[in-house]
């Protein structure tokens, strides 16, 4: 206030004039400070919702099983061809009993289930050693330390600390102390079969026969199921910063 001079309408103006320079530069230092906030805000939302996103899958493919088996077989199919060609080996050398027949001899499970749930669970372990916490990494590690010395992979301690995990990123409220809940193994891929074969048919059936009655609805829904993602998503990326910041 010192400095402003109203004895002569030059000093007025000048006085005026500085002042709307001084306001516009704070207004563009702000809008630039809050754009750089939120550029930061959102890459960081960005990078939480993907993390969170990556940690899901794995838990869905090192848990998605409670009955069979839950362990991972290590072996390659190589390993089984060559268990293969040494039990004629064993037979001969007397290492196996010999009254027993090849008939009767059962013949080694070449599916290729194991293959692919081993090839899934590799890739979860790999995802958790890149974005999981130091608990779930040690447990990752030292689960892809048991299929490199080829011993069976039990999954379930770490799908525990992945469930509990991404409950409290959710902020979901925790199970109750007397709910016990079976061990959780992999994922066992199903087959492409004649009930995939059978459900394709149906949706391009229905598709054909509806495409004119149904195309406008079919649109809506589609835009209603995006905006209810974005919104989703936008909701918990907030409350999932803190969280993952720690």
């Amino acid at each position: 206030m010192r400095n402003m001079d109203f004895s002569s309408w030059q000093s007025v103006i000048t006085t005026l004039v500085g002042l709307v320079v001084v306001t516009v530069l704070t207004l563009v230092i702000r809008l630039l400070v809050m754009e750089g906030v939120q550029q930061r805000r959102q890459r960081e939302n960005r990078q939480i919702n993907e993390r969170l996103r990556i940690l899901i899958a794995a838990y869905k493919t090192l848990g998605g099983s409670f009955t069979g088996e839950l362990s991972v077989d290590p072996r390659h199919r190589r390993d089984l061809r060559r268990e293969e060609t040494l039990t004629p080996s064993l037979a001969e050398s007397g290492g196996v009993d010999d009254t027993i027949t090849s008939e009767d001899r059962p013949a080694p499970v070449m599916s290729d289930r194991p293959r692919r749930i081993r090839d899934a669970v590799e890739a979860a372990l790999s995802d958790v050693i890149l974005l999981g916490t130091e608990e779930q990494v040690r447990l990752a590690a030292r689960a892809a330390s048991d299929l490199v010395a080829g011993s069976p992979v039990h999954t379930d301690e770490l799908v525990v600390s992945l469930r509990d995990f991404i409950r409290k990123v959710l902020d979901l409220e925790p199970f109750p102390a007397e709910l016990m809940i079976p061990k959780q193994g992999p994922t066992r891929p199903g087959g492409g079969g004649a009930g995939g074969g059978k459900g394709k048919g149906g949706a391009t059936g229905g598709g054909n026969a509806g495409t004119k009655q149904g195309g406008n609805g079919g649109g809506g829904g589609g835009g209603g199921g995006g905006m209810g993602v974005g919104l989703g998503g936008g909701l918990g990326s907030d409350a999932q910063g803190d969280e993952f910041n720690r």
